[in-house]
């Protein structure tokens, strides 16, 4: 049976991720939708822009689905574009069949030829796509990802143990979410890695570290892609204005060991000045997040080399 929506209430994405991101991926799922996938695909009514994650490869705004393709067609051939120019595209899901090139592309100009319309391969204005998932085939209005956070990775100021711009895009979304009216802070900021990925995303976020050597760093950072927000220096114990959530890298930990008792400390005063508080930490502090009050909602973890670091949301 075929459904015909006046507006689009469904939306898939397709997912990609490297085998050691899996667990982030499926924490930044849960952060966005609610739930996460076993598959490559993602349902849901949710509407993300694909461009926030490094994991999202696109987003398909359901309009047509169908057990058949002829029905598709037949659907496809109902739809009358004007004043703009359309393409067409076949998405690919992951599965285990998959439509080869020359085929994919047969189906890709079939459905077009079906629509009213001007068409346009080069620089289309509208972009559909068509995939075929549990047996439907599915049409829709189609978003391709851009790999913002790609292009952070040519920054001026960087260091070894820093998060990479993949993870700390997916750590941003899984601190914000929905940035709406949300104040946000990184209060262990570095060299901005964090702060450059939302700022991209137009949150609203100040960063402030107690090592003065590397702010400038982090200012040059974020301006050289064009971007502007408050750096401070400032210790975390010493913050005082209120906030959203807190983002909190402790990259000492991989220079100098820290005490429980320090550990507690700057817990402790993150627990005062946050809402809401993601700690990215390469030690087990389950014991020490507990003494400081906070309850644990929901964590992943995430392989860098030789080592992992934990990612803790916490209330």
């Amino acid at each position: 049976m075929e459904t015909k929506h006046s507006k689009p209430i469904k939306y898939i994405y397709t997912y990609a991720c490297y085998e050691e991101e899996r667990n982030l991926c499926a924490l930044e799922m849960r952060s966005f939708f609610g739930e996460d996938s076993q598959s490559a695909i993602l349902e849901s009514q949710i509407k993300i822009n694909p461009s926030r994650s490094p994991f999202i490869k696109g987003r398909m705004a359901v309009i047509y689905e169908g057990q058949s393709f002829e029905n598709l067609l037949q659907q496809a051939a109902s739809i009358q574009v004007t004043g703009e120019t359309f393409k067409v595209v076949y998405v690919k899901t992951g599965g285990s069949v998959e439509a080869g090139f020359e085929k994919r592309r047969a189906i890709e100009k079939e459905i077009g030829l079906h629509i009213n319309g001007i068409a346009d391969i080069y620089e289309p204005k509208r972009l559909f796509g068509v995939m075929y998932i549990n047996g439907r085939w599915i049409f829709g209005d189609y978003v391709k990802s851009e790999s913002v956070w790609f292009r952070h990775q040519q920054k001026p100021h960087s260091y070894s143990t820093a998060l990479s711009t993949r993870v700390a895009r997916a750590i941003v979304n899984i601190a914000i979410p929905d940035p709406r009216g949300i104040k946000a802070i990184d209060p262990c900021c570095g060299i901005g890695t964090v702060l450059v990925e939302a700022l991209s995303m137009g949150i609203d976020i100040v960063g402030s570290d107690r090592n003065p050597l590397i702010l400038g760093g982090a200012r040059e950072n974020i301006s050289h892609f064009g971007y502007s927000g408050e750096v401070k220096l400032a210790d975390i114990n010493n913050v005082t204005n209120q906030y959203d959530v807190a983002i909190i890298d402790l990259p000492y930990n991989l220079c100098s060991v820290i005490s429980p008792e320090e550990q507690l400390k700057i817990l402790q005063s993150a627990r005062r000045i946050a809402k809401k508080v993601l700690v990215v930490t390469v030690e087990q502090i389950d014991e020490v997040l507990k003494t400081a009050g906070f309850g644990i909602i929901d964590r992943a973890v995430v392989k860098k080399g030789s080592f992992d670091r934990e990612v803790i949301v916490c209330r």
